[in-house]
Formats: structure tokens, sequence, C-alpha cells
């Protein structure tokens, strides 16, 4: 047992010297021809019984609402928990002004909405 608490700082700095060889071309870098986006959602929580629900995404200044990839759909993502059904408003959403997510009456003991959106932005 000995020998092996000898041993462990020679194989940690071995592992450090190796990992930081690495040069700086290898580490992950944003391809050149895709646009940077960030995302912004809104969520909430229902209990039993709680009627139909509903929330406004922001939409930050100086972004558009980002297309799936190889798609004209705006890229978003829904997600729900509990015995409720979600999607976008089609009334409270245009997808320039305004975008609002809503959910359905709950009829679990709880229910959860989120509504995510990516967006492009312009480079400052």
């Amino acid at each position: 047992m000995y020998w092996l608490v000898r041993v462990m700082p020679v194989i940690l700095f071995g592992m450090h010297l190796s990992l930081s060889a690495i040069p700086p071309e290898a580490q992950a870098q944003t391809p050149p021809d895709s646009t940077a986006t960030t995302e912004h959602s809104c969520s909430f929580g229902m209990a039993k019984g709680d009627p139909a629900h509903q929330c406004q995404v922001p939409i930050p200044a100086g972004c558009v609402i980002a297309k799936f990839p190889g798609t004209d759909k705006p890229w978003t993502t829904v997600s729900k928990a509990g015995r409720t059904f979600c999607a976008f408003d089609k009334k409270g959403t245009d997808w320039k002004t305004s975008i609002t997510g809503q959910c359905t009456r709950c009829d679990s003991s709880h229910c959860t909405g989120q509504f995510m959106v990516r967006f492009e932005c312009s480079k400052p």
C-alpha cells in the first residue's frame, strides 16, 4: 500500500503533462458556417385540478427565432410532466413579437410545463 502512495503523485503528474500537451487546434471550436444561438424559456407547475395555464417566452432584443437546422420550422422544445397536454398557443404566438406556451388542465397529482425557444442574435 505504501508503494501506491509514493507512485500516485508521479502518475498524476504524468497525466497532467499529457493532457496539457493537447494542441489548441484539438479543442472544440464553433464551425465557421454556424450561427450563434441563445435559448430562452418559460415554465410553470400546476396542482391536480388546476385549469389551463400559459406563459410567455421572452424574445431577446436584437434576436430572431432560430430555424431548426435543415428546416423552416422554429427551433423549439416543449416538455411536460403529469397528465396534461402542452403546446405553443396558435392564437397567442406570432413568432415575431409574442411566443405563448399553454398546457391543459392538470389531471394528475401535479404537472409541469416548459417551453424553450432558440434565437439567433446579431453580434455586437
